[in-house]
């Protein structure tokens, strides 16, 4: 099974997602949005399994920083846009595993997972 934790190097949660799948044994490779952006098809994906609401972090400072306008009248459209444009206001982290794909980290979540 491939694994794959997306997100942003120095957020605290995607360093406890790290570290819980390093100290369970579980191998990952790590998608750096700061570094790589976020890839667009990975991301219609996600946005069609999940739904843009569950995907965009509205309580993330990105996000509260951006202009009212950028916040206004949000559909999945205008938030894909957000998203692309500004990979920190996806909720950290994406792991996406065996066709799944999970948003945040719950260790309770992981360890059903991964065992």
């Amino acid at each position: 099974m491939t694994i794959c934790l997306y997100g942003i190097p120095n957020c605290d949660t995607v360093k406890k997602a790290r570290t819980w799948l390093t100290d369970h044994e579980v191998a990952y490779t790590f998608y750096d949005f700061k570094k790589l952006g976020v890839d667009p098809t990975a991301l219609d994906a996600w946005i069609a399994r999940l739904g843009w609401e569950v995907l965009l972090n509205r309580a993330g400072t990105t996000f509260r920083k951006l202009p009212d306008a950028d916040k206004a009248d949000l559909d999945a459209a205008k938030a894909r846009t957000v998203m692309i444009a500004h990979p920190s206001a996806i909720k950290r982290p994406v792991l996406v595993h065996g066709g799944g794909v999970e948003v945040g980290f719950k260790p309770e979540r992981y360890a059903a997972l991964f065992g």
